[in-house]
């Protein structure tokens, strides 16, 4: 009989930072976003957005995505729309684009190239 594979790794922790621009919030994540650590982003997420900013979340680190870190970008969205945002993804590569694609997400949110573009039109909003 053959040793078992290692178990996977779990996830890292999430890296959140954000950065104020004249009536935009740039939100960057880093790492995988799954069940054991969404929770943690939607606090962030609570702790530094205000009402009527445009929001953009920087993608560009994030290498997996659950339907709980989507549950999270959707709740924001809602929150943005009600009070006047608009809520921008930038730079999703892999898993997260694929996702975004497969769930309509992309049809629903704008979703940019780079974060620039979505702070361009989020500015421009």
């Amino acid at each position: 009989m053959g040793a078992s594979p290692p178990p996977a790794p779990a996830p890292g922790p999430l890296a959140l930072t954000h950065r104020r621009l004249p009536g935009v919030i740039v939100i960057c994540v880093g790492g995988e976003i799954d069940s054991t650590n969404s929770p943690e982003l939607g606090t962030f997420v609570e702790q530094v957005r205000r009402p009527g900013e445009q929001i953009v979340f920087d993608l560009a680190e994030v290498s997996f995505i659950d339907s709980s870190g989507l549950h999270v970008l959707l709740d924001c969205a809602r929150y943005c729309r009600s009070h006047g945002g608009e809520l921008h993804l930038a730079a999703a590569r892999g898993a997260p684009a694929r996702l975004f694609q497969i769930t309509g997400v992309a049809s629903y949110l704008p979703v940019h190239d780079t974060a620039q573009h979505a702070i361009a039109a989020a500015l421009a909003a």
